[in-house]
């Protein structure tokens, strides 16, 4: 079974929080994927979404978050922010 599109709900969630929030869609660029990703989050105490999913939810399929939200590039993105300071 599919929610809108991803493999559940858990994966969307995660999904609709990293693209519509721009603290996280900023985390998110500095990072080379999921995994990298929570680990920022958790050095933050940051643990869940706002409606409450775990970062690191059994459920959530990581092969798609990283598809879906972060860029092959983000070595390059780190390079250019570190050049625009």
């Amino acid at each position: 079974m599919s929610y809108n599109g991803y493999t559940n709900y858990e994966t969307w969630n995660v999904c609709l929080w990293i693209s519509n929030d721009e603290g996280l869609y900023d985390i998110s660029r500095r990072c080379v994927d999921y995994f990298d990703f929570i680990t920022q989050l958790r050095d933050m105490e940051n643990i869940e979404t706002p409606d409450m999913v775990a970062w690191n939810d059994s459920g959530i399929n990581v092969r798609e978050v990283n598809e879906a939200c972060f860029s092959e590039d983000a070595e390059d993105v780190i390079e250019d922010d570190s050049k625009v300071a």
